[in-house]
């Protein structure tokens, strides 16, 4: 994978960013522990659905809110259109979580990722591929 967050394709989701608040950091800790319980306990081979499930479960035994399958109206021109694009999860408002159970993570993901984050007016956002034998190889941050 290609995302440009270092030489194995991962930005650090331990280091704090100095750009994000205490509040995103927390958020942004969560998220990662949450979905390396859940790899931990399931492991990789199921649908995204089982993994949406249960971590949306996992953030909210956390405290924290989650909200599934969150739709993002596109605006255009003065219009605003239902294009059918759907978040798998929003937490707390504030992250954008994108789950993925696949071979292979493709630029595409990232591609749909980031424009969720422009669209939604959201700086920070995950992409998490459960289809991983470590859970630490399927995890991808990003910050606007």
């Amino acid at each position: 994978m290609s995302f440009p967050y270092g030489k194995d394709g991962h930005q650090d989701t331990k280091a704090p960013r100095k750009d994000l608040s205490d509040a995103e950091e927390r958020i942004a800790s969560v998220i990662v522990d949450a979905a390396i319980k859940v790899h931990r306990v399931l492991g990789p081979g199921l649908l995204e659905s089982v993994y949406e499930a249960c971590l949306s479960y996992e953030l909210r035994t956390r405290g924290l809110q989650v909200e599934t399958q969150v739709p993002v109206p596109v605006h255009y021109e003065g219009l605003t259109l239902d294009g059918g694009l759907r978040l798998d999860l929003l937490v707390d408002g504030i992250a954008i979580v994108e789950l993925k159970a696949v071979e292979r993570m493709l630029p595409v993901y990232e591609a749909q990722l980031l424009s969720y984050l422009k669209l939604s007016g959201r700086r920070l956002g995950f992409l998490l591929n459960f289809n991983v034998a470590l859970m630490k190889d399927g995890v991808f941050r990003f910050v606007l």
